[in-house]
């Protein structure tokens, strides 16, 4: 059983998909060609008789979305979200912001009218989706289904069900990295380019923390990173690697003053964090 919360304000589609959902078997999908015709309202390959039962919670508005998150002792396996809601571009994203705030390994993919538009960008840019489908498309039931399938096959190792511990993820600490969508976090607050809150983390520093987390407790210098990032040693300076640690620390910072948390930035001095190790030429993970 694949445990769905789908977010979408418009009774047709709720009607469209909700059974579809509930009778597709995530695990053992075998679904035609995209022309392969539907029936009866299920994916191709699926029956009423033999598919697997999913829980689909489905919830009109994002605010009750929202309610249902706090409280929720359980994460489910995946969201659906529809972007657009009740004519609010942001409805959408406050509901995935949510959801990465208590589960930040959930996948979570978008259903919506608005692909090809700034919305979709805004949803990989900001919010790290798995995917986004777009609504009216050929033989949306059966692609809604794959693309489901895959999300939940890229995003847990083999034998598990409902975590993406493992090799996808490293932690330490306070501190996740998901290295299936690169997002990062920080007490469970991902992190976000600290000059602009609306943009992540720049891809860069973001390798680099993973680096300095799997290097731990050992140092690593300016010319080991340019080695992991096969970069130009003639172009990536002490001087940039510098810029970027310093951007680690802030952004980290901005996380946790977003969770209430003590300052990472005083952390670092402490001597947990990164710290800086010998001269400032080399920087070193420690965990806190």
């Amino acid at each position: 059983m694949v445990r769905i919360l789908w977010v979408e304000d418009q009774t047709h589609w709720i009607t469209k998909f909700k059974t579809v959902l509930e009778q597709a078997d995530f695990a053992a999908l075998n679904a035609g060609s995209a022309t392969t015709p539907l029936s009866a309202g299920l994916g191709a390959g699926l029956s009423a008789e033999s598919a697997a039962r999913n829980e689909v919670e489905v919830f009109k508005f994002s605010e009750s979305a929202r309610m249902h998150i706090a409280k929720a002792q359980h994460a489910p396996d995946i969201a659906i979200l529809d972007a657009n809601m009740n004519g609010n571009d942001q409805a959408g994203f406050s509901v995935s912001r949510a959801l990465h705030k208590k589960w930040p390994q959930l996948p979570v993919i978008y259903l919506s009218e608005h692909s090809g538009t700034g919305i979709e960008q805004q949803a990989f840019e900001e919010t790290g989706a798995q995917d986004f489908i777009a609504k009216h498309q050929q033989n949306i039931e059966a692609v809604l289904c794959w693309r489901i399938k895959a999300a939940l096959k890229k995003s847990q190792p083999q034998g598990q069900t409902n975590t993406l511990a493992g090799a996808e993820t490293i932690s330490s600490g306070a501190l996740s990295i998901d290295t299936v969508t690169w997002n990062v976090y920080w007490h469970g607050e991902r992190l976000m380019n600290p000059t602009n809150a609306r943009r992540p983390l720049p891809p860069t520093p973001r390798k680099i923390l993973r680096y300095l987390v799997e290097s731990s407790p050992s140092p690593l210098t300016t010319l080991q990173i340019v080695e992991k990032l096969d970069a130009d040693p003639e172009r990536f300076s002490d001087a940039n690697y510098r810029q970027h640690i310093r951007t680690l620390r802030q952004s980290i910072d901005q996380a946790g003053q977003r969770q209430q948390q003590d300052s990472f930035i005083n952390l670092c001095k402490a001597g947990k964090g990164i710290t800086t190790f010998g001269d400032d030429s080399a920087y070193c993970w420690i965990k806190a």
